[in-house]
Formats: structure tokens, C-alpha cells, sequence
């Protein structure tokens, strides 16, 4: 039987994050469990303006935000709230297009694709809402929770569950077209990685560190990469879950794990381009010539795109529980603990603007149509834009570079 490291009876719901920060401190490889604390903010030359555009909440929010985020598609942000709320907001301004209150709780999505909303629960209820106007299509139940964003392809929707299985079900109806699945450790972070389509293949990485593309038709395997290797004698030590979302480009996939690896990997064949030893649950995102890791222990850190060489790495935000980087224009953004918005300098990774956004914030932002959308921990949704350059300056501390 699957155990989390996060598990938790469903009223203690800070027991969880208390639970979670203790593991991840103990997979350090140290003998001790220490609470570190945040580092502490340290002051920074503004140099880049940045304000709030609008403000969106579902509400009910838990403290511990599961996999609810936003999601943009089509001039729309799609929110969804854990008492089961699906909102469409018009991304520009924030206003509600439709809201849909579903007898259900929710722990996953919105995935959207086609011309669905597809949100998960925590009791397996899989529920699909018409993206024009909110009305729902149909609901249908898997055998566990579901603690990723479905992934939503014109005829199919790609379900992940916790326990380690992956369905596609048929967009029209909801029923199952296929299942595949991974035998997973006794031992996991709480969380899974959200499947994503890619033309005629899914994506899907697991928490016994594997990633796998697998047929969108049929659910056979066209290749299976090992990303993290499970390494040490105890139980913490050997964790090498893959939670965080794949990112792609072309041919190139890119992945990273836990106690593992970041990796290059060739779309058509699995191939390892190139692999670089690195610990991550929140993920990394990639621009033309680069790729930036929130590490598990607060450091932002830039990889050259072709070789995987380290070019810089910023070591100011340690123990923040950073979310994924977002790249945004020629900057770089991440989330932290506090609910905090830092802007760094893509090129040297200095810091050039510093906003506040509610409460914490663990899922990553993502950009749409010029802003950045961030969901926070305490239910709500803001889109922030940047202004311009308001002064010449350098942040303190730089980024360090490597090599």
C-alpha cells in the first residue's frame, strides 16, 4: 500500500504541510530533522515595476492548496475551489464569465482542451464542464484520488491518480478507453505530476521516478526513462518522485526529480541528451537557450539548454519553498512560501522587483496574454503586469555564477 509522507486525516490539514516541510528537511541525508526557518529577505535595488491587474477568488481554500490552478486558455482563466466551484473569469479583466457549484469536493485542476473544464476529486470524481458556458458534460468515478490537473486532448481525457495508475477516458462520455499504471515505493511525496498530451502520445511521470510516453490510442509504452534513482538505506533517502509538470519543446522533453536528476530527453525515442544531478518537487521551466530549476532547497538555478551546464545559481531564497520558475519575457519569476513575487534578471539571475500576492503560494504561475497568474494558498487568483523599468539598479545579493 501506497503511504504519503504527507498523509493526513482530512480535518488536519496543517498536520500535512507540518508532516511534508519535516520529510523534505529530512531527505537532506543529515541525521536530524531541523526546522529551518526561511531565509530572511534581504533589500533589493527595484529596478522593474510591477502591479496588480485584477483579483479572483473561489474561496474555501485549505491550507493545504492540493492541486487546484489556475488555468488560461482562449481569453479565459479557469479557477477551481476545493468546495467545488468551477469559475470562468475573462483573463483580461477578471470578470466572471460563468460559475458552476458542483456537489463535490475537488483536489485537481482545471485541465482544459477541446472544449471541456476537467476538474478531479479527492474521492475519485472525475467531472467534465462545457468551457463555454459551464454546464457539465458528464462525471464519472476512479478507484483513487486525484491530486493532478487532468490532461484534456480532443477525444480523451488523461487522468493521473495517486496510486499510481493512468487512465484515458473518452472525452465524449467519460468512460475508460484504457490503464496503465507504475508499481510505486511504500514511501512518496504527497502529490503527483500532471500527464500531459503531446500529438499522439502522453506524457506521464511517476513517483518511482520514471517517466513514460505512452500511446493517446491504446496505452501501450513507447519508452520508459528512468529520472531519479532511488540511492541510500532508508526509506526518506530513496525517495525520487517526478511531481512536477514535464515541459516541452519541440522534440526535447524536459523532467526533474526529486533526490534525482534534471534531464534533456528526445520526444521520439526517450534518448538522455543530457542529464544534471539536481533535486526538485516543484519543477523548471525552459526558454529558447536555457532551463531554470526551483530546487527542493530554495535555490533558482540556470541550466545551459543544449549541454545542461550550470550558468548561474541564486542561493538568496533558501528554505522558501519556491514554486516553479515561469519565464517572463526577459525575466524570470518564482512564488515563495510567504506569498511572496520574486523578478529576477534571466541573463545573471539578479533580482529587479519584489511584489506581495495574498497568502503562500505552491503552484507554479503561469503567464497568459502579457500577465502573470498566480494562485495563492488562501483560494484566490491574481494577475499581475509589468509597468517598465522605474530605475536603473542591481539587486543584492546577485545571482553566483558558475563555472
Amino acid at each position: 500500500m501506497k503511504r504519503d509522507v504527507a498523509a493526513y486525516p482530512r480535518p488536519g490539514l496543517v498536520l500535512a504541510a507540518a508532516l511534508l516541510l519535516a520529510a523534505l528537511a529530512a531527505c537532506s541525508g543529515k541525521n536530524k530533522v531541523k526546522p529551518d526557518k526561511p531565509l530572511p529577505l534581504v533589500a533589493i535595488d527595484t529596478s522593474l515595476q510591477v502591479d496588480r491587474a485584477w483579483r479572483s477568488s473561489v474561496g474555501g481554500a485549505p491550507k493545504l492548496r492540493l492541486a487546484l490552478d489556475a488555468t488560461a486558455a482562449d481569453g479565459r482563466v479557469y479557477l477551481a475551489g476545493p468546495g467545488g466551484v468551477v469559475e470562468a473569469v475573462d483573463a483580461a479583466t477578471g470578470r466572471s464569465q460563468w460559475k458552476t457549484a458542483l456537489k463535490v469536493r475537488l483536489s485537481a485542476g482545471p485541465g482544459v482542451g477541446g472544449d471541456l473544464v476537467v476538474v478531479g476529486g479527492p474521492k475519485g470524481d472525475v467531472v467534465a464542464l462545457e468551457a463555454a458556458t459551464g454546464k457539465q458534460r458528464w462525471r464519472t468515478k476512479v478507484a483513487s484520488e486525484v491530486l493532478a490537473a487532468p490532461a484534456v486532448g480532443a477525444d480523451a481525457v488523461i487522468v493521473r491518480t495517486v496510486d499510481g495508475k493512468l487512465r484515458a477516458l473518452e472525452a465524449r462520455d467519460g468512460s475508460q478507453r484504457w490503464l496503465t499504471d507504475q508499481q510505486l515505493p511504500r514511501l512518496t511525496l504527497r502529490g503527483t505530476a500532471p500527464p500531459r498530451i503531446v500529438g499522439d502520445r502522453v506524457l506521464a511521470g511517476f513517483d518511482n521516478g520514471r517517466l513514460l510516453a505512452v500511446s493517446l490510442v491504446g496505452g501501450t509504452t513507447l519508452w520508459d526513462v528512468a529520472v531519479g534513482q532511488a540511492r541510500g538505506s532508508s526509506e526518506l533517502q530513496r525517495l525520487v518522485d517526478v511531481d512536477s509538470a514535464v515541459a516541452v519543446d519541440g522534440d526535447d522533453v524536459f523532467v526533474v526529480s526529486y533526490q534525482g536528476r534534471v534531464m534533456r530527453v528526445a520526444m521520439e525515442t526517450g534518448q538522455i541528451i543530457w542529464a544534471h544531478d539536481l533535486s526538485s518537487y516543484r519543477g523548471l521551466a525552459i526558454s529558447n537557450d536555457a532551463v531554470f530549476v526551483s530546487t527542493s532547497g530554495g535555490e533558482l538555478v540556470k541550466l545551459d539548454r543544449s549541454s545542461g551546464a550550470e550558468l548561474w545559481k541564486q542561493s538568496a531564497l533558501l528554505r522558501r519553498q519556491l514554486s516553479a520558475p515561469v519565464v517572463f519575457g526577459e525575466h524570470v519569476v518564482v512564488a515563495d512560501v510567504e506569498g511572496v513575487l520574486h523578478w529576477l534578471n534571466a541573463s545573471d539571475g539578479h533580482f529587479v522587483a519584489r511584489v506581495k500576492t495574498g497568502k503562500g503560494v505552491s503552484m507554479p504561475p503561469i503567464e497568459s496574454g502579457g500577465l502573470l497568474l498566480v494562485d495563492d494558498d488562501d483560494g484566490g487568483v491574481s494577475a499581475w503586469r509589468v509597468r517598465g523599468a522605474v530605475a536603473r539598479g542591481r539587486a543584492a545579493p546577485a545571482a553566483k555564477p558558475s563555472g
